[in-house]
């Protein structure tokens, strides 16, 4: 099958999981124009008010609906049930093993709702290859990953929110940005975010004075923090997140020792991990990478 061809626009970014705007507002800011995803009807609302001069600018396109897969579309689906809800925004889905999981940490309450369904690699095919790729939608980000494979050209950096159920699902999610041309790697810990700052010069487009807030993907491409790793040394060091995740996480088999002695063997393993992937454990990671 023949590849789509396309330039890579270099002052464009993809924001897929818009949310309340916490990302789009800070590369809107950086001198981008993006074109932005929501799934939730109440929050693309939010938005266009909240964005209405860079809409009006034309910075700005939101694009209203659900990423699904290209094969369900080419059979003719239209719409999606959505899964919103109302106590964390955060964790509307179109995924049903992701409601289990928001329900066992205590937030069960969710109303369906159909939605447009969006073909991704369309939306590429309108408006462009980003130069960044940003996806965070709640458990359907290698969605978009795979509609790269439709394109010779891909985005210059991509970042989206790392599997937590194995390490298995890690190393399968690299083995597809490697095959799309990504060869160095970044595990970036999202609690740390709200206390990045902005590097002075810039290295990605303008610069600016920017608090992060709550939510927010933080910084991206050069100005990611930490080093870009090979692919080997990011499995290893995943290799420890996923211990993590699979020890103190959501479902976490040591959450809920009760024998003698067990807070301290949590306390001891936190630290022990932490040390390994440098940052906090469990943790809540992204995975960015870079192409070439």
């Amino acid at each position: 099958m023949a590849l789509n061809s396309m330039t890579v626009s270099k002052d464009l970014i993809f924001d897929v999981g818009l949310h309340k705007g916490e990302d789009t507002d800070f590369y809107l800011k950086k001198g981008f124009s993006v074109v932005a995803f929501e799934a939730s009807p109440v929050l693309v609302e939010y938005c266009r008010q909240r964005f209405s001069e860079e809409i009006a600018q034309g910075r700005l396109t939101i694009i209203s609906g659900a990423i699904i897969d290209r094969n369900e579309i080419l059979a003719g689906k239209k719409t999606v049930r959505f899964f919103q809800n109302p106590e964390m925004t955060v964790w509307g889905t179109v995924n049903t093993d992701w409601i289990d999981r928001n329900a066992r940490l205590g937030s069960a309450t969710v109303e369906a709702i159909e939605i447009p369904a969006i073909d991704f690699s369309e939306i590429i095919r309108t408006h462009g290859m980003p130069y960044f790729l940003k996806i965070d939608i709640e458990g359907c980000d290698m969605i978009c990953v795979e509609a790269l494979k439709d394109f010779a050209q891909r985005p210059a950096y991509l970042s989206m929110e790392s599997e937590k159920t194995g390490f298995d699902k890690v190393c399968l999610e690299l083995d597809v940005l490697e095959t799309l041309g990504y060869q160095s790697f970044k595990a970036v810990e999202q609690s740390a975010v709200e206390r990045q700052r902005m590097p002075n010069p810039s290295k990605e487009g303008k610069s600016i004075d920017h608090q992060f807030p709550p939510g927010a993907s933080g910084l991206f491409g050069e100005e990611s923090p930490g080093q870009w790793l090979s692919a080997a040394a990011i499995r290893a060091r995943y290799r420890y997140i996923s211990l993590g995740y699979k020890l103190l996480g959501d479902d976490g088999i040591a959450k809920n020792w009760q024998f003698p002695g067990a807070k301290l063997l949590r306390f001891v393993i936190r630290l022990a991990l932490s040390v390994k992937t440098g940052n906090a454990v469990p943790g809540w990671y992204d995975t960015h990478a870079k192409l070439g």
